[in-house]
């Protein structure tokens, strides 16, 4: 099935807040992930809960999508973080149906041909954002649930690939470095 974002989810902007050193909850920025939306470091509370409306406070599944700047990915709030708010950088999108999986949607949008198309529309003098319409209006790809997992485990491989050939060319190296070191002693 293809339709477009805003037939299968909610989307809404973060919360624009001043953080502090202690806190309740987290106030989730851009300097917390990497590109890959894959989370960087510990998360320390640095708001204060009762300034934030309760429909902000992020919920499991939602994905968070980095509108602002260069640096645009998607990546799902996990029930291992502590409780959050996403900062103004964010739209955070909520499906409105389990026929979607956040993880799948998260994919989607990270996807290389979805990240080129949302780049060519975005505006902005000093720095590039997407537009809420533009995300409304983008069309998805859903098959179904069997599918989404398939393509998501195949992600999740390709990636334990990715790791290991990086961990076996450090090795290598080492190696080469050993040989060498051991030749000219």
């Amino acid at each position: 099935m293809k339709t477009q974002l805003k037939n299968i989810a909610t989307i809404q902007t973060g919360v624009f807040a001043k953080p502090t050193h202690n806190g309740d909850i987290v106030y989730l920025q851009v300097r917390h992930f990497d590109e890959n939306g894959l989370l960087l470091s510990e998360l320390d509370p640095d708001l204060m809960a009762d300034d934030i409306s309760e429909k902000h406070i992020l919920k499991i599944g939602d994905v968070l999508f980095a509108a602002k700047g260069t640096k645009n990915f998607a990546a799902v709030f996990e029930d291992h973080y502590p409780p959050s708010v996403a900062s103004t950088s964010f739209f955070v999108i909520r499906t409105l149906s389990e026929a979607v999986l956040p993880q799948y949607l998260a994919w989607y949008l990270n996807n290389h041909d979805t990240q080129q198309f949302l780049k060519n529309l975005a505006r902005g003098t000093s720095i590039a954002s997407i537009s809420k319409a533009v995300l409304d209006d983008l069309e998805i790809f859903i098959p179904d649930l069997k599918a989404q997992k398939l393509v998501l485990k195949i992600t999740q491989l390709r990636n334990k690939e990715k790791e290991l050939k990086k961990e076996i060319e450090i090795l290598r190296e080492k190696y080469i470095h050993q040989l060498i070191i051991n030749e000219i002693k």
